[in-house]
């Protein structure tokens, strides 16, 4: 069986979780709990695209807060 994270012709969606950080996520798995979906379904190259963009700080929301 293949693995559906490494799959680069799959369908992704882009989830984030309380502390603002990003995860590349197989359409068809459903959204593990704490997590929420912000973009796609779309291409394992749009959804990179967009966690590229838009996670442009890596620390954790209370690290970044405490600056």
């Amino acid at each position: 069986m293949a693995n559906p994270f490494d799959d680069p012709d799959g369908v992704y969606k882009v989830l984030v979780n309380e502390n603002h950080q990003h995860s590349l996520w197989p359409g068809d798995i459903p959204v593990p709990a704490g997590w929420s979906s912000v973009f796609g379904p779309d291409t394992q190259h749009a959804c990179l695209e967009y966690v590229e963009s838009h996670w442009t700080d890596m620390r954790p929301n209370p690290v970044r807060a405490a600056q």
